[in-house]
């Protein structure tokens, strides 16, 4: 099985698919900072443990213009 990874999803399904992952995280972390509790991410290829207050500081750090 062949994937493809270097551009934009072409089909409509995996598009679909892709945003509600994307919409599916952003809620996993805004309950994360509700309950105060950690969730795991992959980031560089590595499993890591972000808590709520770094959740906390990386909101507060994108919505400043």
């Amino acid at each position: 099985m062949s994937e493809k990874r270097n551009g934009p999803a072409t089909d409509p399904e995996i598009r679909d698919a892709m945003t509600a992952m994307e919409r599916a995280a952003q809620m996993a972390r805004k309950t994360a900072i509700q309950t105060d509790t950690a969730i795991i991410i992959v980031r560089d290829g590595k499993c890591v443990r972000v808590t709520a207050e770094e959740l906390r500081r990386e909101q507060t750090a994108t919505k400043k213009p």
